[in-house]
């Protein structure tokens, strides 16, 4: 079978659709990290532009005619900050549509259209389908509408919101996935095969679900590369340690039991958060500040190889780049397990034979999982923030937000100010 990858970045879509049986002569990227990670990693044919640059007539020209006029699958994410979660909690509400950035969806649908592939697969943030704020959501239907009556197909739009946990990823992350089947079949998702958050008993409904896969169990036989400079910089370094695994910054605040050094929700969730061995990581970080997690048990960054693990990238995986890339690169990407799961469906539904070999990239699961590392002292240097701290009033109302509105500053520098 064959597939065409639009936004392809560092390959974890991509990954995981080859996973599952089908070939990927053509992908596209505008970042020329992201295509260098491509061709280190076997792609052959790398687009590097802007999607608004693809086309049938160019995928032709550089992957062959029979590419551009059988696909079997056009997937891709389109760049999702417009829709993503860290926007409408920094600014109460984003510009949605109207954000330039979003013009990735109407480029998507414009291939679908040119194309006409049996099926499609977009993913993107859960924030697109948010109540209240789904313009993003509405255009896809009407533009899907739309194709059909033009060109006479029939994709009907089938779509959930995802925790890849569920389905034996460690990391915890949530994310919007369509499919559309252009002969009007509906897509019919994959129950989740995991559900235990912790290694306490399964509750009762549950008992038919494995437990979640963990950190540990992902990268607890990894070691760093000699040469990675994996220490924590900046201001709040030397709190870390005083965090238990699992935990953030509102480990001390009024409402836990560290010290009172915080008020609640005052601070980004993955403000010090510190992964724990026992449980599914939490969401990988693309740019995140010197204080943003999530970090390391021992107290330190994520090492790349610990990162691609944890999306479930293969062992094979290779990249090169400054660290700033690479922590970009994959921390913008879907875990490959999930896109293998989906493009066994998907396959599936396109006629192939259901797959019952074990899955390619499933992580598989450590015999023990060590107890948690101890936590220091609170240094004495943060003392003097001990006190009592109110709580964030809302999204929207908080001191930050208001600073923003007068000065309307940019999002980089709000984020540098907080953190």
């Amino acid at each position: 079978m064959i597939a065409v990858s639009l936004f392809s970045g560092c390959g974890g879509l991509d990954f995981g659709i080859q996973a599952a049986g089908f070939t990927i002569p053509f992908c596209n990227d505008i970042d020329r990290f992201s295509c260098h990670t491509l061709r280190l990693n076997g792609a052959t044919c790398v687009a590097e532009c802007s999607v608004a640059d693809v086309s049938a007539s160019r995928i032709a020209v550089l992957a062959g005619s029979a590419v551009a006029h059988e696909i079997d699958l056009l997937f891709g994410g389109p760049p999702c900050q417009p829709f993503s979660k860290s926007g409408y909690w920094l600014r109460g509400d984003s510009l949605r549509l109207d954000d330039p950035r979003s013009d990735t969806l109407a480029h998507f649908f414009r291939l679908v259209e040119e194309l006409r592939p049996r099926a499609f697969l977009l993913e993107n943030v859960h924030g697109i389908s948010y109540s209240g704020k789904e313009e993003g959501f509405a255009y896809i239907l009407d533009r899907i509408e739309a194709i059909n009556r033009k060109i006479g197909t029939k994709y009907l739009p089938s779509w959930r919101v995802l925790n890849t946990a569920d389905y034996g990823v460690p990391q915890a992350r949530t994310r919007f996935f369509m499919v559309g089947l252009r002969d009007g079949t509906p897509f019919v998702f994959p129950v989740a095969t995991h559900g235990q958050k912790d290694n306490g008993p399964p509750a009762l409904f549950d008992r038919h679900l494995q437990p979640c896969l963990t950190a540990w169990d992902a990268i607890g036989h990894l070691e760093p590369d000699a040469d990675e400079n994996l220490v924590v910089g900046g201001r709040w370094a030397a709190l870390l340690p005083s965090i238990p695994e699992g935990e953030n910054y509102s480990w001390h605040t009024d409402r836990k039991q560290g010290l009172p050094l915080f008020g609640w929700r005052t601070r980004y969730w993955c403000f010090l958060l510190k992964l724990a061995k026992n449980r599914p990581s939490w969401t990988l970080q693309a740019q995140p500040g010197p204080a943003i997690g999530p970090f390391h048990w021992k107290n330190r960054r994520l090492s790349w190889r610990e990162m691609a693990a944890l999306q479930t990238f293969p062992t094979s995986f290779r990249i090169k780049a400054p660290r700033i890339e690479v922590q970009r690169q994959l921390g913008n990407a879907v875990p490959s397990l999930m896109a293998e799961i989906l493009g066994r469906e998907i396959a599936a539904h396109l006629g192939q034979k259901q797959a019952t070999q074990p899955r390619r990239l499933a992580v598989p699961r450590a015999k023990e999982v060590p107890p948690p590392e101890k936590c220091s002292e609170v240094p004495p240097e943060y003392h003097q923030l001990i006190g009592v701290h109110a709580a964030h009033p809302g999204t929207g109302k908080g001191p930050s937000y208001q600073r923003m509105e007068e000065e309307q500053c940019d999002e980089p520098e709000l984020l540098k100010r907080l953190f």
